[in-house]
């Protein structure tokens, strides 16, 4: 299989999603077919952690496209995204789920870790934190050039899907501007995989008491 390029990473952001499904982001004995992907726009997008400039902890999506960016959240779970765009400009896609096609019985391991039930193999990456347990992806590959021969996190082309079986709709979670109305239908997915995770949308803020 060819490893993606910076080529293919350097376009907007919004090319690059949905052609991201079907491909196999590999990492430490472990493959992962991507099947649900999001985009988000840098400063165009009120949803991106980098919409208001850059930070120490958004720097890596301000670089080459290719790079890995890997973040911290809620206090337990890390989570990946693959940079896009030229570079200087953030950009990035967020890796939302997908299926394990090499180094099965190793995801599990990782996945069920003080757990006592068995996981389905759909289960095992259906989700952004637990694709990239799933993976062994940390917060110490954050900033990996996935496009250089010798970076531990690879991304490569798998079998095409087919257009007609791409979805669209509106990111997982999403609150505030960046998804109100339905305004960013950037979540892209295959449709009827069952590795695709579930629908959820962003629980609404609560508005402050009057006085």
């Amino acid at each position: 299989m060819t490893r993606l390029d910076a080529g293919f990473f350097d376009r907007p952001v919004l090319e690059v999603a949905p052609e991201l499904l079907g491909c196999v982001v590999t990492h430490a004995g472990v493959g992962v077919r991507l099947t649900e992907v999001e985009a988000y726009d840098g400063s165009n997008d009120p949803g991106s952690h980098a919409f208001r400039g850059e930070t120490p902890r958004t720097r890596v999506m301000f670089g080459p496209p290719g790079g890995l960016y890997v973040y911290f959240t809620y206090g337990m779970h890390h989570c990946a995204n693959l940079v896009c765009g030229e570079d200087g400009r953030a950009s990035a896609v967020l890796l939302r789920a997908g299926e394990v096609v090499t180094g099965i019985d190793l995801a599990r391991e990782r996945r069920t870790a003080g757990r006592s039930t068995r996981l389905a193999d759909r289960d095992l990456a259906r989700g952004p934190a637990r694709l990239v347990q799933a993976l062994g992806i940390t917060s110490g590959d954050d900033g990996v050039r996935t496009t250089d021969p010798a970076a531990p996190v690879t991304v490569v082309r798998g079998d095409p899907v087919d257009a007609a079986q791409v979805r669209t709709g509106p990111r997982v979670g999403v609150s505030g501007d960046g998804g109100d109305g339905g305004r960013f239908p950037w979540r892209f997915w295959i449709d009827g995989d069952p590795t695709v995770s579930a629908y959820r949308p962003a629980k609404p803020r609560r508005r402050p008491a009057r006085r």
